[in-house]
């Protein structure tokens, strides 16, 4: 008689590593050179004067998001550019400006699809790494994150773990100050 197992969900505080090691899983390759990052991290937007929001890694989408509200198109150098207003962590106004890289039609979660403005900036992880990602701009102010990193961003640099949060460490570790706003 074949043998038959029954998977039970648990959480554990080892390492990816450590649980493929013991399950004599191949770790080898492309994943075991990728960072992990969990399913909510701490984000700065140098580029746009952000200092620190909270992302939602999200492998089911392609693009990546930033909440952005009174979006302005102006011409700067010959250029098209996009004006726009995203908050901090903590609830501070930002005035952003970048260059529109593109418009794209672009599906919600709700399946519904809409004509976005891309952006291209630096994002910086708690920790200081950091890579140029594009960011169609939303109206996230419903959602719980501000911004959203989608397999775009993710692609060549990370490996998720959905069962972690800010694997790069904490916001009081950039601020000094405890927060105690759930997120």
């Amino acid at each position: 008689m074949p043998k038959s197992y029954i998977c039970e969900a648990t959480r554990t505080n080892r390492s990816s590593l450590e649980v493929a090691t013991e399950l004599a899983i191949p770790v080898t390759g492309r994943s075991s050179s990728k960072l992990l990052i969990g399913r909510r991290e701490w984000f700065s937007l140098p580029g746009l004067g952000v200092d620190i929001v909270t992302a939602k890694v999200d492998t089911g989408a392609y693009t990546s998001s930033l909440h952005a509200e009174q979006i302005e198109v102006f011409e700067k150098d010959g250029d098209e550019w996009v004006r726009f207003i995203t908050h901090s962590h903590h609830g501070e106004s930002i005035q952003c400006e970048a260059l529109l890289v593109q418009r794209k039609k672009i599906k919600s979660s709700t399946g519904r699809g809409r004509k976005r403005m891309i952006i291209k900036t630096k994002a910086r992880l708690v920790g200081g790494f950091e890579w140029d990602v594009l960011f169609s701009l939303a109206d996230r102010s419903v959602m719980k994150c501000p911004l959203l990193l989608g397999r775009r961003a993710l692609s060549g640099y990370f490996v998720v773990d959905t069962q972690a949060s800010h694997l790069f460490g904490n916001i009081s570790s950039l601020t000094g100050k405890s927060h105690h706003k759930r997120i």
